[in-house]
């Protein structure tokens, strides 16, 4: 998706059919950094605490690396937690399956968090990664508002196609249909 102008990593299949006509998929664009993405955010998220599997990360990230934002994911039952230094498009934000879990996200390996990530800036500041800010990772609009309850915002960011890729891709088709072009 990071092809598409999102903040994400993620791959997707999409299959566009039409009858007597060619849908082309949208251009690709420049790809956006995770951290230029949701700077503006970051100041107001909850502060955190690196869990010692993602501090282990943080120290070997540095060990060969000049200091930069991170997005530290909380995974487990990997030997290392998985970082995307700021330059890089995040990785995949999903909801979690299963109804009985008291958790909101389950990461792309299949293990459930009530937190995705943290974010860890050069300064030693430490922050959770907000439903804001995973709202904008995913593609959505930083005016759109969802549902005070985390689960069900979750929900609507993890099963969601990018906003913003669904666009692209509709005014394609439409400019394809109609011969409209936006």
């Amino acid at each position: 998706m990071d092809k598409f102008g999102l903040p994400q990593a993620r791959r997707r299949l999409v299959l566009a059919a039409s009858r007597g006509f060619r849908v082309a998929i949208p251009a690709h664009r420049k790809p956006i950094e995770w951290y230029e993405a949701i700077a503006h955010l970051i100041p107001m998220m909850s502060d955190s605490q690196l869990l010692p599997k993602q501090q282990q990360a943080l120290e070997k990230f540095l060990a060969g690396n000049a200091p930069t934002p991170l997005l530290i994911e909380r995974v487990g039952g990997r030997k290392l937690p998985k970082y995307k230094p700021g330059s890089h498009s995040a990785n995949t934000i999903l909801r979690c399956l299963r109804r009985a879990a008291p958790t909101h996200f389950t990461d792309h390996k299949g293990c459930n968090r009530s937190k995705f990530a943290d974010i860890w800036l050069p300064d030693g500041t430490v922050k959770s990664l907000s439903i804001q800010g995973a709202a904008i990772l995913q593609g959505f609009p930083s005016w759109y508002e969802f549902p005070n309850e985390t689960a069900t915002a979750g929900s609507i960011i993890g099963y969601s196609v990018p906003p913003s890729f669904a666009t692209q891709l509709f005014i394609s088709a439409q400019s394809k249909l109609f011969g409209v072009t936006v």
